[in-house]
């Protein structure tokens, strides 16, 4: 398997239309019967025209995901912030395993020594330990845990 590029995407691959989709929907999202009807009004779009470019936001790589984030701490569950060292010959293969978890919510190859860095979610704190022990028995190599001390709150928008 082959890591994705990110490329910069070219200047007239976002119209106006999209640019404000992303301005808007970053600061939240209705939690009505029919939230794309709502959010697209407000846009001043249809229902469909709104599911469409959300999803071509997501193939041409303007966003990476669209959906909720969850306090997993408050429902029970936990966060981890995970590190490995991971050869570069078997980065690949290792991105493949580790990214098979259902509880990986993130991973991103770094310029360092712990060159993997990923975010696994569980249902409960203990589930933290036992699946970094399941990524290791499965690659061979060691998953360093980085537990939260602190929860901030930075309100990071990006304006499109």
């Amino acid at each position: 398997m082959t890591r994705p590029i990110r490329h910069t995407l070219p200047p007239d691959a976002l119209d106006d239309t999209d640019r404000a989709i992303i301005n808007q929907l970053q600061d939240g999202f209705p939690i009505t019967e029919h939230p794309f009807a709502e959010a697209a009004q407000t846009l001043s779009i249809g229902e469909a025209d709104l599911i469409e470019r959300i999803r071509r936001l997501r193939d041409i790589g303007a966003i990476t995901r669209f959906g909720p984030f969850y306090d997993a701490a408050a429902m029970g569950g936990a966060f981890c912030l995970c590190a490995m060292e991971v050869p570069a010959e078997k980065f690949d293969d290792v991105t493949t395993l580790v990214n098979a978890h259902p509880e990986v919510a993130h991973n991103y190859e770094r310029n360092h020594r712990l060159n993997m860095w990923f975010v696994l979610a569980t249902e409960t704190p203990d589930g933290i330990r036992r699946c970094a022990r399941r990524i290791e028995k499965e690659t061979g190599l060691r998953v360093l845990l980085f537990p939260k001390e602190h929860e901030f709150f930075i309100g990071f928008r990006v304006q499109a």
